[in-house]
């Protein structure tokens, strides 16, 4: 990989979830292009139905941690993010029963992971939380959802990031189907 211009290919292929962060700080220019990657992503009729929290008080991190089934590795990394959504102000689906509000949020982080990978920060996907007690702790208003935490910062070795090898992913033919899944036999 061009470390000073990698594909966005690369990026995908060499992106990993991180568990072992460094303590050196994220410079504010590269904070800034992290929050241009989540401002600047999709949402379903560009509702942009999100608030998100850029933690980094040590208490904080460190009590988010233990919420997230004591996961310490968390309050590691130098930033939490903490994705917001308010699913009253997302799309609605047809009948109104559904909405966009997780699938734009995972857009926004996913946006998140890739700007971040460029910049040799790693991240990782955190779902097993207390969202009540994150609310409660950040004062998250009762019309929110925590999507997602995702700490962000460099890991402790560059031997955490490697590329996938074609052996880990499913063959082609395990994932992909063309115009059917599978065609009815009418």
């Amino acid at each position: 990989m061009d470390k000073d211009n990698p594909s966005i290919h690369e990026i995908i292929k060499n992106r990993r979830s991180v568990r072992k962060y460094s303590s050196k700080p994220i410079p504010d220019e590269v904070l800034k292009r992290l929050k241009y990657a989540l401002r600047f992503a999709p949402s379903a009729c560009n509702l942009q139905p999100w608030k998100f929290i850029f933690v980094t008080d040590d208490n904080l991190k460190t009590e988010l941690s233990r919420i997230a089934n004591n996961q310490s590795f968390i309050a590691e990394a130098p930033l939490i993010v903490v994705a917001c959504g308010f699913p009253d102000k997302a799309y609605k689906r047809m009948g109104g029963c559904k909405n966009s509000v997780d699938i734009d949020i995972a857009i926004a982080l996913d946006h998140l992971t890739l700007v971040a990978a460029s910049e040799g920060l790693g991240t990782c996907w955190i779902g097993a939380f207390n969202e009540e007690q994150v609310k409660h702790l950040l004062g998250v208003p009762k019309n929110a959802v925590i999507t997602a935490m995702m700490p962000v910062g460099y890991p402790v070795s560059s031997n955490l990031i490697h590329p996938v090898s074609e052996n880990q992913r499913k063959p082609e033919s395990e994932i992909f189907r063309t115009n059917y899944y599978k065609k009815s036999k009418n």
